[in-house]
């Protein structure tokens, strides 16, 4: 039976996309694009019918100006309408082409063919309804993290990947060359489309080992702990599971953390400082940070 969906269309200043993203993953949005146009940036993105009501889209619109008034920008437009199933799975697709991180990634949609002649590490994705497309800021400086990372000793490093999404983190890390990756998500639709991108990549499934759950998992199925450990989410996600990331960690064991606004920075440093962590360099892309972080 097909589902109908609401498309969400925001019509803003190109400086607040990043805050738009966010505020949309974090109302559970299935599937984002974005398009520069001569009056700025037209933002799309999607969700089940069955999932909100208009209303919810009403306090949705009102949260995205009242994001915009304290950024000191002008209000987005927004507006939204039901589309069919099949109009939204081209739809958001249509806008998202191939694309470069860092100085070794380009994040390749799986619908288009691979370029011929690159010397990048490709990542074939086709995310689903998972978050991770390669397009949000802290995916990218979660990325290029990884890149200065894995750069020194990547061959027989194991990682976990807490908060998996699209499994995008938990590839790139694999062709830089680590050795294993444990991934974990809550949302079993992202378990499944880690599986599929892994297959996508030709990917070894012994070396991504996926599954629901989170850092309790990690603990049921590690044998020991790992060397390095990737989390982009939530700010308030990430301090819950502060305390519990020292229980896979060793003395050397280094993290990637990212999904953080400027001003969340301090309440996760500071809880990091209290579980036996240290901030080695905080990255910045507009208002959004990646956290480099080491045992202390």
């Amino acid at each position: 039976m097909s589902t109908s969906w609401w498309e969400i269309q925001i019509v803003c200043d190109p400086a607040l996309e990043d805050l738009i993203f966010w505020r949309l993953d974090d109302f559970d949005c299935r599937g984002t694009s974005s398009e520069v146009q001569t009056y700025g940036s037209l933002i799309k993105a999607y969700l089940p019918q069955f999932k909100v009501y208009q209303l919810d889209l009403a306090a949705l619109a009102l949260r995205l100006r009242q994001d915009a008034l304290c950024a000191g920008f002008s209000s987005p437009i927004v507006q939204w309408n039901l589309i069919d199933e099949e109009d939204w799975s081209s739809s958001w697709k249509a806008h998202w082409h191939p694309q470069e991180i860092g100085d070794r990634f380009l994040v390749n949609p799986a619908w288009i063919p691979v370029p011929e002649q690159t010397d990048r590490l490709i990542i074939q994705l086709d995310p689903g309804v998972a978050f991770g497309t390669g397009a949000h800021a802290t995916t990218q400086l979660c990325l290029e993290s990884l890149e200065m990372r894995l750069s020194e000793s990547p061959s027989e490093s194991v990682i976990a990947d807490i908060g998996c999404g699209s499994g995008i983190l938990s590839i790139g890390a694999l062709l830089l060359g680590a050795k294993q990756v444990y991934a974990v998500d809550t949302d079993p639709l992202a378990v499944l489309s880690t599986h599929s991108n892994r297959e996508l990549n030709s990917l070894e499934a012994d070396r991504l080992i996926a599954a629901e759950g989170s850092v309790d998992r990690l603990i049921e199925r590690l044998d020991e702990p790992v060397d390095g450990i990737l989390c982009n989410i939530l700010a308030e996600v990430i301090i819950d599971l502060i305390p519990a990331m020292s229980q896979i960690a060793k003395p050397t064991t280094w993290g990637i953390l990212s999904g953080l606004l400027l001003d969340q920075v301090k309440p996760i440093a500071d809880t990091l400082e209290q579980h036996g962590w240290v901030v080695a360099t905080l990255w910045r892309r507009q208002d959004w940070c990646c956290l480099n972080i080491r045992r202390s």
